[in-house]
């Protein structure tokens, strides 16, 4: 599973992050999403906030983001917060990178469904890109980290990227995604078995099969 310690807190980290503050833009959004609470209540904003942090820290290094000491620092400072609880937040979440990532940061799912349908062969296919758990590929685009279940289990395999799930993976299909990615192309989310729109059975519905095309009202044949 992934290191979820944050980066050390080096002179170098605090030289490059330590006047880290909201774009005017990313101000008005963070004040935006603390006013959704009661006065007092404030600090409940911590998650969007820590969000749109790391989302900052990844336009501005061209990469999916992270989270440096000195922005959990920053967010803390600005919900009046101390760091400690605004650092368990960021360490509980996967959703939070507490170290630097690639471009695009590959979550693999290994739980027992994608395993049994062939995650194993998921890692495989990252590593012959040079994709190494917890780190960034020598080409700066990837990061590759194993997480436990993303609720995806009927299309298992699944791998989410960035902000996108893919699912119904195989190798193969795996590796056209990622040459999409890598084009700067945005390849199709979702499930990439031919013909399933979701996750309905493969084939097509078996039950309920007038709800396809309209609403039907099964009601008066029960």
């Amino acid at each position: 599973m992934a290191d979820r310690t944050p980066a050390p807190d080096t002179p170098e980290l605090r030289a490059r992050w330590g006047g880290f503050a909201w774009t005017p833009e990313n101000k008005k959004i963070a004040d935006w999403h603390i006013a959704k609470y009661p006065e007092g209540r404030q600090r409940s904003a911590v998650m969007p906030l820590l969000d749109l942090a790391q989302r900052q820290v990844g336009a501005e290094t061209g990469t999916q983001g992270w989270l440096p000491l000195p922005v959990i620092e920053y967010v803390a400072k600005y919900l009046d917060m101390p760091v400690i609880r605004v650092l368990e937040v960021a360490s509980f979440y996967f959703m939070y990178n507490l170290k630097p990532v690639g471009k695009f940061h590959v979550q693999v799912c290994g739980t027992t469904p994608c395993m049994l349908r062939g995650s194993d062969a998921l890692f495989e296919t990252c590593k012959k890109r040079g994709m190494v758990k917890g780190g960034i590929s020598p080409d700066g685009l990837w990061t590759l980290t194993e997480v436990e279940c993303m609720g995806n289990c009927a299309t298992a395999p699944m791998v989410q990227i960035n902000d996108d799930n893919y699912e119904d993976l195989t190798p193969e299909r795996l590796d056209a995604v990622l040459d999409a990615l890598a084009a700067g192309q945005q390849p199709k989310t979702g499930t990439q078995e031919p013909g399933r729109h979701t996750c309905e059975p493969l084939g097509g519905p078996t039950t309920l099969t007038a709800m396809v095309d309209a609403n039907h009202d099964y009601r008066g044949e029960w």
